[in-house]
């Protein structure tokens, strides 16, 4: 019994040969991602003709790119929608739940009223709570219930949720330049 040989068309999930399910094994995709790269790695062809150092390097850039996309649930999850023909659109279609654009302002402006790092510290735990909450759903979703139609709003949740961590570590840093900075600005002119 002969297996077929794989090409750069083949999905993610074939590529690592692993179910083509949301739940994955983390180590399991890392193990896999390692041999994938000794096997198609570059350097292993120096010797041989162009062609062959060309179809190594595409295979490389493909293995990197599919390892990419299947370690990250985000990215994941994009991906099995589009493979079950649910494409996300982020940018064409930004359409939400009325309940989750009120939960974003109130985590909006919880933020922006924010002054200390334990008040962001706790809307960082709100929200990742909440991510954990739409990653299982995803999981949910995709694995059990076989609808990605309904997964493609919770992944625009989660997106929206990836770029508001982004904002909450931004406050972080704001917060702890603004505390940095009278300190240093009396320590010179304490001096003289």
């Amino acid at each position: 019994m002969s297996e077929t040989p794989l090409t750069l068309a083949a999905t993610d999930f074939e590529l690592f040969g692993v179910p083509q399910r949301f739940a994955q094994d983390r180590s399991a995709l890392d193990a896999r991602w390692k041999q994938l790269q000794r096997e198609a790695h570059p350097d292993r062809f120096a010797a041989q003709d162009a062609a062959t150092q060309r179809r190594a390097m595409q295979w490389s850039v493909r293995i990197n790119e599919a390892y990419q996309r299947l370690k990250d649930p985000l990215k994941r999850a994009a991906y099995l929608c589009e493979l079950a023909g649910a494409p996300i659109n982020a940018h064409d279609n930004t359409s939400m739940p009325a309940e989750f654009l009120m939960q974003q302002m109130a985590w909006r402006e919880a933020l922006d009223e924010a002054q200390e790092p334990d008040q962001v510290q706790a809307l960082l735990d709100e929200v990742m709570l909440s991510r954990q909450q739409a990653l299982a759903r995803c999981e949910q979703l995709l694995d059990d219930a076989g609808d990605a139609a309904q997964a493609v709003g919770v992944v625009r949740a989660l997106m929206f949720i990836e770029r508001f961590c982004a904002d909450i570590d931004t406050r972080f840093e704001t917060l702890q330049s603004q505390a940095l900075a009278p300190a240093a600005g009396r320590g010179a002119t304490d001096g003289g």
